[in-house]
């Protein structure tokens, strides 16, 4: 197959902006090469009795890839139709490899722009800016979830001039693309951040004035943090903080194509909260990979409880008008994180992302956003945790749907609702609404019942390709 043909099949449409051709003009380059898939005739989506499949990991995912009926699992060097792959993977491979129409993987390019905590910072001011002066300043309040957020080392300075503005309130230093809690701490004086620059200064000087392999390249390269203002007044159950995940599947960033899961689960710390000790993990932060190794630590029960519940606490205690007002809050920050990197992510149409919010709530009942994973574990915690993530995983593969089996116009698919589809989605029956006299709901239901198998039935006894459907 020659260059000319495949520049027919893109890996997304035009226009491009500046990044997107960047990248293309890359792949085009690379596609000449063979890759892992290999060349094949294009064929466009149709319902396939076979499923060809990689995983990268070896958790709840691999076991619902095994279990998905007409789904076969290949080895290392086999031919592919999906791949449940790592972002180093995606690092190293994707500008290398073809990809045939039907093929799907689990990541977008540069899904770093969303999910890397200083490129989000970025791309949250660059897209407020953009809405005060296209909408005013009202509108662009709605972008005012996320802690105010500088750089290090880079915005230093600033850091420093704002820092002096605000004596004596709490920071919290954060590397930029660690995980689980890694590398995280609490701060009150500028001397702390002046013994971490001279050790990050230290570090660097070392690396650059000897021989570097390529690891240590990339240590140096991804280790800048983010300082952060610290939630002072988090909302505490029986004493304890806690955050939220919540899951969103993103299809197509061009269009905008995104969908809400119901279930989700609020984590809490293992110690009552208190800001008299700051470099207390167990108060602070409330990953499990950080609680579970508390002393008093309990498996059984785990420091979880599902979003039902804790929307059914909120409910009872605070009444569903101010609830629901929460919920729509959430809704809107993860529409405009989505929306703020809408121009820079590439939407390959090979790609889709399962991504995991963060969402923290202060004693106002205001979201903040924290972060954004591109790899939300997938490893489970608890049977509960276990079952919650076999029910996501399953419907986000009926979602992506390598059967073919959907009309494309299903507005909820198992626990998922369709929540923005080009524009926001109405719970009234239709596709895409707009509000209508001030009426108009979003399509989401994050904390509600989720009758996903008795969904799935219906939907799947309506379609007209009868095949056997795993609920």
């Amino acid at each position: 197959m020659s260059c000319p043909q495949l520049i027919l099949h893109l890996p997304y449409s035009p226009p491009f902006n500046c990044y997107q051709l960047f990248f293309y003009l890359s792949w085009l380059q690379n596609a000449c090469h063979k890759g892992s898939y290999g060349y094949q005739k294009l064929k466009e989506r149709e319902p396939r009795a076979c499923i060809r499949f990689k995983c990268a990991l070896t958790n709840t995912i691999l076991d619902i890839l095994r279990r998905r009926p007409g789904w076969v699992e290949v080895k290392e060097e086999g031919e592919w139709d999906f791949y449940w792959c790592d972002v180093c993977w995606l690092r190293e491979n994707f500008d290398h490899t073809y990809m045939d129409e039907h093929v799907r993987i689990c990541h977008f390019r540069n899904h770093y722009e969303l999910t890397r905590k200083n490129y989000i910072v970025k791309n949250l001011k660059r897209f407020r800016k953009q809405i005060e002066r296209e909408a005013g300043k009202l509108e662009a309040t709605k972008c005012d979830f996320f802690p105010k957020t500088f750089e290090m080392p880079s915005e230093y300075h600033l850091f420093v001039e704002e820092f002096r503005k605000n004596p004596g309130i709490t920071w919290i230093m954060k590397p930029v693309a660690r995980s689980q809690g890694k590398g995280i701490f609490l701060f009150r004086k500028l001397k702390d951040v002046i013994d971490w620059r001279k050790v990050k200064q230290i570090t660097c000087f070392i690396l650059q004035d000897g021989v570097r392999t390529d690891d240590q390249k990339d240590e140096t390269q991804v280790e800048n943090y983010v300082a952060q203002c610290y939630i002072e007044n988090p909302y505490l159950i029986g004493g304890r903080k806690f955050d939220l995940r919540v899951y969103v599947l993103v299809m197509s960033y061009i269009p905008l194509k995104a969908w809400l899961y119901r279930d989700g689960f609020a984590r809490f710390s293992n110690t009552r909260f208190t800001l008299s000790s700051i470099d207390d993990h167990y108060v602070h932060l409330t990953n499990v990979a950080v609680q579970k190794t508390a002393p008093d630590y309990d498996p059984e029960k785990g420091c979880k409880w599902m979003i039902q519940r804790f929307r059914q606490y909120l409910t009872a205690k605070h009444g569903a008008e101010v609830v629901e007002t929460l919920f729509a809050e959430m809704d809107n920050i993860f529409i405009k994180s989505l929306q703020s990197v809408q121009k820079v992510i590439i939407s390959d149409k090979h790609c889709f992302e399962l991504y995991g919010y963060d969402i923290l709530i202060d004693q106002e009942l205001k979201p903040w956003l924290l972060e954004v994973n591109a790899s939300p574990s997938l490893t489970a915690s608890s049977q509960e945790d276990y079952e919650l993530k076999c029910r996501l995983l399953k419907d986000t593969l009926h979602i992506v749907d390598m059967e073919g089996r959907l009309t494309g116009k299903e507005k909820r698919i198992g626990g998922f609702d369709l929540m923005w589809n080009d524009g926001p989605v109405s719970r009234a029956e239709g596709n895409v609404d707009t509000p209508v006299n001030g009426s108009f709901m979003a399509n989401t239901h994050l904390g509600y019942n989720n009758d996903r198998k008795k969904q799935l039935k219906q939907l799947f006894k309506s379609l007209p390709t009868q095949q056997k459907v795993q609920c």
